[in-house]
């Protein structure tokens, strides 16, 4: 079993909540935005950091982190894109990877908007942590936390870490 911290759209901003929950996951993803180098190395020296850079990444982030990445977590097939859609309304190029790769979990961040929908379609599971920084049209802070087990989704929780400041 894997525990799972989900971030999206920090926009350079991390705090000290965040991090704690980061302490208890095995792995953090983040889904782009990370906004600057700070945040990444807040949270690699917590645990590993898989990611995507997002659009207001810098070069220096973009080196660091793909566009797209697909990987596997235990058994589980994972595709992550920061401007990715949800199902029905997917960016031309999640519909061309969910295509490609046929993922079971598909992450997208960029609209600071939480989502959790089932794609019967695509037969795979989307996730938008929405949003845990502090810029953006967004009200409250939020994340995800979840437990892969074999290929398995378990224990999906939403924090909400409050209001912006």
């Amino acid at each position: 079993m894997t525990k799972i911290l989900l971030l999206s759209d920090s926009h350079s901003y991390i705090d000290d909540r965040t991090l704690d929950y980061a302490k208890l996951a095995d792995e953090i993803w983040h889904c782009g935005d990370f906004g600057s180098m700070d945040v990444i190395e807040q949270l690699e020296q917590v645990k590993p950091v898989k990611g995507v850079y997002g659009n207001i990444d810098d070069a220096k982030i973009r080196a660091e982190f793909p566009e797209v990445n697909h990987f596997f977590c235990e058994k589980l097939e994972v595709l992550m894109i920061h401007i990715g859609g949800y199902p029905g309304k997917y960016t031309p190029l999640a519909k061309k990877e969910i295509a490609e790769k046929a993922p079971k979990l598909f992450i997208s961040g960029h609209s600071h908007i939480l989502k959790a929908m089932y794609d019967e379609k695509n037969n795979l599971l989307h996730l938008n942590p929405g949003a845990c920084g502090n810029q953006g049209w967004h009200k409250v802070r939020t994340m995800m936390r979840f437990v892969v087990d074999g290929e398995e989704i378990k224990d999906l929780e939403v924090i909400e870490l409050g209001s912006r400041v």
